[in-house]
């Protein structure tokens, strides 16, 4: 039986991308929305091959019941990608408490309860893919999203643990680190902080204007995105962070030097801070 791909938040950008090119290119795959009717019109053109579920990634009982939904169809996962997820504009001292949790729930919370629901599959099957989409913003903080950076910080760590605990079972973890791509993502996916202090304008403020402004401007096309995460997932080595976009490796490099100075620049402080060996 061909692989089967299972992927939430499929209602518009990276998912419903995802969703058609892994459709498209003969596999099986569940299609999960918060509303089923966002991704009918996808499921309809692959009756054999797909099924669309009902999936709110914060609620376990929806989560227990899609895995179900998707082992009863195909019979196997072998292939979860873990799409849903919100953002949020606000410098941290400006940020909103219940916002905030929203958001871990979600990006952080949810996507680790559908590692879980779905691992028991994976390891009986000695075999599986688990894809977790971060952001370039899960490697580098930029100002006026912080607490966005702290979920896809968890997210990329909770991956690199993960991608060690599961390898002696066959399975494998990716990680992709976008940077700006045409998504609802800087549009109606994120909301603004409701405090706005005047000292952050030329940091936080700045920051947000000029993601709000290039929404559906951004350079990073989705299906092209979608292309990329298949061929990572067939491919026979997989890599553990997969950045997309020119500004996401132009950002991962910059992060990299910095943290190579920083280290070299303080290695004798950090080397002293040990017991002295004999």
């Amino acid at each position: 039986m061909n692989k089967v791909w299972f992927i939430t938040g499929c209602s518009t950008g990276f998912g419903r991308a995802l969703a058609n090119e892994v459709l498209a290119s003969g596999y099986n795959a569940v299609i999960t929305a918060r509303k089923v009717s966002d991704v009918e019109d996808i499921v309809v053109q692959y009756p054999n091959n797909a099924i669309a579920v009902k999936l709110d990634v914060t609620n376990k009982a929806e989560i227990a019941l899609s895995v179900e939904s998707a082992l009863q169809k195909f019979g196997q996962i072998d292939v979860l990608v873990n799409n849903a997820g919100i953002g949020y504009f606000g410098a941290i001292e400006e940020s909103d408490d219940d916002e905030v949790r929203k958001m871990f729930e979600i990006n952080v919370f949810g996507l680790g309860n559908m590692i879980n629901a779905v691992l028991p599959t994976m390891r009986k099957q000695r075999s599986g893919h688990i894809v977790n989409i971060a952001s370039i913003g899960g490697l580098v903080g930029f100002p006026g999203i912080g607490y966005y950076n702290a979920t896809k910080f968890a997210v990329d760590g909770l991956s690199e643990s993960l991608s060690k605990e599961v390898a002696h079972l066959g399975i494998k973890v990716t990680v992709i680190c976008p940077s700006g791509f045409r998504t609802d993502w800087a549009g109606r996916s994120a909301n603004n902080a409701k405090v706005s202090i005047d000292d952050y304008a030329p940091s936080a403020h700045q920051n947000k204007d000029t993601i709000r402004g290039y929404s559906g401007q951004q350079p990073g096309d989705p299906a092209r995105a979608a292309k990329a995460i298949v061929k990572a997932v067939e491919s026979e080595n997989p890599p553990l962070r997969l950045l997309l976009g020119a500004a996401a490796l132009k950002n991962g490099r910059i992060k990299l030097d910095v943290l190579k100075n920083d280290f070299d620049t303080w290695a004798e402080t950090s080397v002293g801070a040990d017991f002295p060996t004999n």
